[in-house]
């Protein structure tokens, strides 16, 4: 077994592509969700809270140009200060027109090459027209764009249970979209969702795997406040993983990712106002320096499992 890390992390190649650590400043655009506005259905996914899995502050009153600004405030009084990434989270993104997805773009205008040195895009793969596409792609010949799509598992029978109301081949076909544009794609994944189990994780990353996605977000399942998975927990429907079981098979989703993949989020996190369940939230140094071990044990490492190339765009 190489020495070194066992897993590509975010930190390490944002230090080889850009030269330091990058910092996400987190904006809320505003953006809706046909889970929600009845295009598809009402009340969004089961896990999702009411803002979108978001910060909340459009609603607040925070235009984004403001939200941005304090943003990078924030980034430059850290200890490791480094450039940003804009990072449009709340909601799907791509679900308005294209002059208003341009305009939300040009929020990032006045930063663009100092402060700000990438863009994140975050949508569903079922709301990401070739307009949104042509837009995103002028954009990335300036700076990098990341387009993060969430697939959470790969079972569309889980994906209608959890009311995702997209399939696993939507997801696909997006990716391969994105990609033949030139634009990187971070794939989600939530691991220990109602009836998914062990084998669905699996499945999860041989998918993100096979579609070539060249980052990845995955996470436990939490149960958060106003939520429908609340009254799912309240129920008695939900089982949540505990740590030790959320590291085996965390380690099971990393043997099955392509050893080039970055991955961008191990855990996840939410303040004790809007946490139901669990009790409290791993650190993200913990799930990293626990999945390490856990590789370690195994003698494996990232791609030690991965089966077959990745589709090309």
């Amino acid at each position: 077994m190489d020495a070194g890390p066992r897993f590509r992390t975010f930190g390490d190649w944002t230090r080889e592509r850009f030269g330091a650590p990058l910092h996400r400043v987190a904006l809320d655009a505003g953006s809706q969700c046909p889970n929600r506005d009845g295009t598809k259905g009402y009340g969004g996914c089961v896990y999702c809270d009411v803002e979108g899995s978001g910060t909340g502050a459009l609603r607040e009153g925070a235009d984004l140009a403001e939200q941005l600004r304090k943003g990078l405030v924030r980034v430059a009084r850290r200890k490791n200060a480094g450039p940003a990434i804009a990072y449009f989270q709340s909601y799907s993104n791509t679900y308005v027109s294209t002059e208003r997805l341009e305009e939300v773009l040009r929020t990032v205008e006045p930063h663009v090459g100092r402060e700000v040195v990438a863009i994140s895009v975050a949508t569903r793969p079922d709301t990401l027209p070739e307009s949104a596409l042509d837009v995103l792609a002028r954009w990335n010949e300036r700076l990098p764009v990341w387009v993060e799509l969430g697939l959470e598992c790969a079972d569309d029978a889980r994906l209608l249970e959890i009311h995702r109301l997209h399939t696993v081949a939507e997801f696909e076909d997006a990716v391969h979209r994105t990609r033949a544009r030139g634009l990187l794609v971070v794939g989600h994944a939530i691991l220990g969702l109602p009836g998914d189990g062990r084998e669905g994780a699996r499945r999860t990353a041989d998918v993100l795997a096979r579609t070539g996605c060249e980052g990845v977000k995955v996470h436990q399942l939490m149960v958060l406040r106003k939520t429908v998975l609340e009254r799912w927990w309240k129920d008695g429907r939900v089982d949540l993983l505990d740590e030790p079981t959320y590291v085996e098979w965390l380690a099971d989703f990393v043997e099955r990712l392509r050893p080039e993949q970055v991955l961008h989020r191990l855990q996840a996190d939410a303040e004790p106002p809007h946490l139901v369940a669990p009790a409290s939230t791993p650190h993200a140094t913990v799930i990293r320096e626990r999945l390490e071990a856990e590789l370690a044990r195994r003698g494996t490492r990232q791609g030690a499992r991965c089966v077959g190339p990745a589709r090309e765009p």
